[in-house]
Formats: C-alpha cells, structure tokens, sequence
C-alpha cells in the first residue's frame, strides 16, 4: 500500500475513496479500498490506496486521537509512504473539536511541520480563499451550516477555527502563493514548518490550485483535508504503482431496496421533498424513539410492504424543530438514540434480504455501517461528485451520501445505478 487515508466519518470515506479511485486528468486513480474501522488483517496486496473509516468526527478530542493513532499505526505497518487525514469540506467542527488535536497528534507521530490544510472541494461549492471557506458564493458561517446540529459552522475563517483548537502554532499560506506553482507553495510550507507552524492553512479556489498542492506534498508524510485533497496525489505515485489497477466492474444488484436519512442539511430537505413526491416515505418520530414505542420492526414492515417502490425513512427535519428536540432530551442523547435506531433497522432490512442501501447523513451513515459489521467495501461506479457505490458480498450495494452531498434526484438515481441501470450523467 503506497497512500493511507484516515477519515473521520464513514461518508467521508466513500467521498475520498471515490476521488482517489477515479484519478483525475488522465491520471489513473488508484486501486483503493475503504476499510470499515481499524482491520482486524492485513490488505490484499493489490490495494495500493486504503481508507480507513472512522466514527470520530463528533466524539471528544482525547477519544479521536487514540482511534487516529491506531489507524496510524495499522496503514504505516502497510507500507504506506503518505497518511491523509480526511475531515469535511465544510470542517464541521467546533470549537472544541477534535481535527486540530487529531492533525497534531498524527504529526507528532509522523515527525512532520508546515501540514497543509486544505478542506476545500471546488467540484463541490467548497472554495478557501484567505483562509475563509466558502459553501458556493456565500461564506460558510452564511451557509446553511450554521445550524447544523452537531457541529453548527459560526465562522468562516478556518485559521480561527484552528487556532481555537490547537496547541502550537497555525499558519497559512494566501492564494496568491499557491497560484504561482507546486514549488513555491512547498518553500512556503516549508518556512511554515521551521517557524513552528505544524498547521497551515492553504488556500484553494479550483481544481488547478489542488493540483498544485498535490505537487507541493510530493514525499511529504502527512497532509490534511477534504476530499479534493487527493485530486493531485495519484501522480507522485506513478513510477510506483503496477500497471492496471484491479477490476471493479459493477454488474448491478436487482433485489430489495430501502433508503434511510437522518441527514438535517438543506441538501437532504430537498431530496426528501422530491422524493416523497413519487415514493412513499415514513417520518420517524423522534419522540417515539426516545420513549421506546416506536418499534424497529414497524420501520421494517413498511420498507418490505413498499418493495419495489424505494419506499424512504427519514428523520431529517428542519433546523429549528431540531433545536427544540435538542433543548427538551440533549443533543447527543438524541443523536445516540437515532443512531442505535437506524442501525438497527439496517441490520434488519439486510437480514430481510434488501440488496440495496442509500444512506444519507455522515453520522446515521456511520451507525448503520457499524450495525452491519462489514470490514471492506469496494468502490464502484460514481453516483454524484464525492458518492461512489459502495459493494460488499452479502450481496449489499450500499450509497453513503453527505449531508450536503447529491442531486435533487439522488436517492432515486443511487437506486437506479446500484441496479445497473443508465440514468444520465453525475453532474450534481
């Protein structure tokens, strides 16, 4: 294994696995495998790219280093050459939060100063300039993650963020450096570095600028960011790499099928709306949740008397409903619950033979995979920018959505590729 990625959500992980096995520019990507947890084995031999996913995003900060650092210490016994740690476009974080303290411990481990950080996905509406990130035109303290209900972005300017959760010293380096080339950007980390500065944020507006920083961190042991972070890497391993990367042809899964969301961004408001237009759907109460009498086997009975018809489960809502939820049992009890929940009929559903799984959300998406104890999953055909197919041989054909992440269309149009038919191209 030549390039290790920790990710700190199981959504992120299908969105940096999809990125690194596409290649970009005629570069091909490489041969990549995205492992559920820290692997219990060694990886095929053929894996030149692994992605460990991890549930760390929102757990405290001392919890999420042990797990990074274990992750760490299994991709370095791999023979990796380069660790990414993988956060989210929108560096959903607070202030408290852990990608700071966990982009300090795993260069610490690693021996590295002068870290890019670099969350930017422009493909995706995620621009850095002058360390403030941008979710399309607006700055991402304007954005509709604003009221996210873990990690609610309040500001813009991600050197703040940073600074308010690191010990040593946060740098940055302005676009006008990055634009110039590969080289100047690498003296300027490298000045970073003998300054003090582990973490340096590093502005990005275009596909072009990741390229440039993928250059910059050729040899460099560590690297952090979103997704588009990877765009510029499969080329500093060309002279290392075999020659064709393993076959993953996806021939399409026909069976059951369900889609579950516990995704509150605007993105996944939308899709839910446009979906329930033609498809049936259950609203989950929260309540119901709480006090036990909601039972998982009624969630399951309606997905399997709606076979056929993408029958949707969601307990996605709107922000301020989401806050009086949070006001009345507690932001994590509530989201404990909903993940046990959610899990738990993932694990039924699959038991009951559905074959296809759309799951939208980084933490109900994390919480079904765990319920479902799968080790590896194979990265297959891309549904929208950052959310690939996901197969395992159950048979299960799962699709990890973002939040923020997809068309309008998308939990139709995921349905419709995981059973191998055309429906049109990805453009998001």
């Amino acid at each position: 294994m030549l390039l290790g990625v920790i990710a700190d959500d199981f959504t992120g992980a299908s969105d940096i696995a999809n990125t690194l096995a596409k290649g970009y520019g005629g570069v091909r990507g490489f041969a990549t495998t995205q492992f559920l947890g820290v692997p219990r084995e060694n990886a095929r031999a053929e894996c030149e790219a692994g992605v460990v996913a991890l549930k760390t995003r929102s757990i405290p900060p001392e919890e999420a280093i042990a797990q990074s650092l274990e992750a760490l210490a299994w991709l370095r016994a791999q023979g990796c050459r380069q660790i990414v740690f993988k956060y989210c476009s929108t560096f959903d974080s607070t202030p408290q939060g852990n990608i700071g303290p966990v982009g300090e411990a795993l260069a610490a481990a690693l021996g590295a100063k002068g870290v890019v950080v670099c969350p930017a996905f422009p493909g995706a509406g995620r621009t850095l300039y002058r360390g403030n990130l941008f979710v399309g035109d607006v700055p991402l303290n304007e954005s509709s993650l604003r009221d996210h209900p873990l990690n609610p972005m309040t500001d813009s300017d991600i050197r703040r963020w940073l600074r308010q959760q690191a010990k040593q010293k946060v740098g940055s380096v302005n676009w006008d450096i990055v634009r110039k080339s590969g080289e100047a950007l690498r003296a300027a980390l490298h000045a970073a570095g003998e300054q003090g500065e582990t973490l340096v944020v590093v502005d990005a507006i275009s596909d072009e600028d990741l390229l440039t920083i993928g250059a910059a961190v050729k040899g460099a042991p560590l690297l952090t960011g979103g997704s588009g972070i990877a765009l510029g890497l499969a080329a500093n391993f060309a002279s290392e790499r075999s020659l064709s990367s393993e076959d993953t042809g996806f021939a399409g899964m026909t069976g059951r099928e369900a889609v579950l969301a516990g995704s509150c961004s605007q993105a996944t408001l939308s899709q839910i709306d446009h979906h329930l237009k033609a498809h049936p759907g259950m609203a989950i109460d929260v309540e119901q949740v709480m006090d036990g009498s909601l039972q998982v086997t009624t969630v399951v009975d309606f997905v399997l008397a709606h076979g056929g018809e993408a029958p949707l489960v969601y307990s996605s809502n709107n922000p301020q409903a989401v806050r009086k939820l949070q006001q009345e049992y507690g932001r994590e009890t509530i989201a404990d619950k909903l993940d046990g929940f959610f899990g738990s009929v993932a694990s039924s559903l699959v038991a009951n033979c559905v074959e296809r799984l759309v799951v939208a959300g980084g933490e109900t998406s994390g919480a079904v995979v765990s319920a479902l104890d799968l080790d590896a999953l194979t990265i297959g055909p891309e549904i929208a920018p950052g959310v690939p197919i996901l197969t395992n041989p159950y048979p299960l054909a799962l699709a990890l959505k973002s939040g923020n992440f997809g068309q309008t269309d998308f939990f139709e149009r995921a349905l419709g590729m995981m059973a191998g038919r055309e429906v049109g191209d990805t453009a998001r």
